[in-house]
C-alpha cells in the first residue's frame, strides 16, 4: 500500500482449497492482499464500511496486510465469501478466497 496513489485494481476470485478441492463443513476466508496503489486510510475504511469493523479492528487488518501482505478479513459459507470478495474489488481491492484448514 501506499500513502499517495488512488488508482484501484482489481483481481480474479481464487476458489480452490489448499488441495484444490472444496470441502463443504470448512470456512472460507477472505484473504485481502498488500497492493502498491491503495491508500492506508483507504483500506481501514473499506473495512470499517464493508464489514462494519470498529476503527482500531480495521487499523489493525490494514497493518497486517500493509505488513505481512495478507490479512483475513471475514470468513463463513462459500456464497457469503464470495460476496465479500465481490465487494472488495469493487473498492479496488485485491482480494481472494481460500477453504480454511
Amino acid at each position: 500500500m501506499t500513502e499517495t496513489t488512488t488508482q484501484t485494481a482489481e483481481a480474479p476470485v481464487d476458489v480452490t482449497g489448499t488441495e484444490g478441492e472444496s470441502v463443504p463443513d470448512r470456512p472460507w476466508l477472505v484473504v485481502v492482499w498488500n497492493d502498491p496503489i491503495n491508500l492506508m486510510a483507504y483500506v481501514t475504511y473499506v473495512f470499517q464500511k464493508l464489514f462494519g469493523y470498529s476503527h482500531d479492528k480495521a487499523v489493525r487488518l490494514m497493518l497486517d496486510v500493509h505488513h505481512k501482505g495478507r490479512a483475513v478479513v471475514s470468513s463463513g459459507p462459500l456464497e457469503r465469501a464470495e460476496l465479500d470478495a465481490f465487494r472488495l474489488h469493487q473498492h479496488g481491492l485485491w482480494a481472494t478466497l481460500e477453504q480454511a484448514g
